[in-house]
């Protein structure tokens, strides 16, 4: 696959200028007050997966307007607490899956809490949370759910799940609350950064290939789903852009991203045309903690896959066991960072 974005180099240089919405902290602020104040009680059930080194639990916490969100929770077999955790949230498309398929972190030896996405679980695992809104006119899909209105938004029930979710799992006896890391592929990358900025007091934060960052550019730029449901949408209503750009404002991780805090991993796609690099650079040079970066200058949406696992594991690691290790590095140094 061809490079299709800006080059490398381009990236590294690139600060852009994004639309941010003067009461967008008040915004999120009010939307989680009203969330928390509804209240609501996790419920953990275990489940025999028929693994005997991992531990798995069907979760059900309150999300969005109390509403049920569903999720696994796995724990390594045998091991004494409060546990390192990392919560997870999903790509595009996908929902929790079967409880033995994803067990990776609870064999290194955290908790590990995976969220549903609501309305999610057609394309590679199944779901079990519905999206309560019903609004009409949208193209199929998510990114057009309540665009007139950034209150209406698909985007603002699932970063409001995403959060309440996290502090469910920050919650648990089994965990550690001073050591969570959040982390994601594409949507779940984009989800990962949000609740990195509207929730303080995280270990740690792993975006991979990340979308939702830079929405505008991305609806201009990107080859391939879902970015270009945007521009579906806006090539019949003609007349609806300022609108549709100043909701999806209110979503947009890389604003959200400028208040994080928590040291971060980041990976990058050069030649990914689902979510173009200079929209995942938009996140990482706006970023407002601590921030490490792994480029793959040949992959397409793919990213990193069992190689920037590996790289996770190991800065996971560190992270927990040697916070002060987390550190930013110099730009001119990235070029150092890429997989051999």
């Amino acid at each position: 696959m061809p490079l299709t974005d800006l080059t490398l180099e381009q990236c590294l240089a690139l600060r852009p200028e994004l639309d941010e919405p003067a009461d967008l902290d008040a915004f999120w602020e009010q939307t989680l007050l009203a969330a928390r104040a509804v209240g609501g009680t996790t419920r953990h059930t275990r489940v025999d997966t028929g693994l005997t080194q991992v531990v798995t639990y069907d979760v059900t916490a309150p999300g969005f307007a109390g509403e049920p969100v569903r999720g696994w929770l796995h724990l390594p077999a045998g091991a004494d607490g409060p546990l390192g955790c990392v919560v997870e949230f999903l790509g595009y498309g996908r929902g929790r899956g079967l409880a033995h398929e994803q067990v990776l972190w609870a064999n290194a030896g955290y908790a590990h809490f995976i969220m549903d996405t609501r309305g999610q679980g057609w394309s590679t695992a199944g779901g079990d949370t519905p999206d309560t809104a019903t609004l009409n006119g949208e193209v199929p899909g998510f990114l057009t759910r309540g665009l007139a209105d950034p209150h209406d938004h698909y985007y603002r029930r699932v970063f409001t799940d995403a959060v309440r979710f996290t502090e469910a799992a920050r919650a648990h006896p089994a965990v550690d609350p001073a050591r969570v890391v959040v982390t994601g592929i594409s949507q779940g990358g984009g989800i990962s950064l949000a609740v990195a900025g509207l929730l303080p007091g995280l270990a740690g934060v792993m975006p991979d290939v990340p979308f939702l960052c830079d929405i505008r550019r991305g609806a201009l730029i990107a080859g391939a789903p879902p970015y270009t449901e945007i521009a579906e949408y806006l090539r019949l209503h003609r007349d609806r852009t300022g609108t549709v750009f100043t909701t999806l404002s209110y979503v947009d991780a890389a604003l959200l991203a400028a208040r994080a805090t928590a040291p971060s991993l980041f990976s990058i796609a050069m030649m990914d045309e689902v979510c173009p690099p200079s929209t995942c650079f938009a996140a990482y040079h706006r970023y407002g903690g601590p921030k490490d970066l792994r480029v793959y200058e040949f992959n397409g949406h793919e990213g990193g896959g069992g190689h920037h696992r590996r790289e996770q594991l190991a800065w996971v690691q560190r992270l927990f066991h040697t916070p002060h290790l987390a550190t930013a590095p110099d730009l001119a140094t990235l070029h150092d960072l890429r997989p051999a």
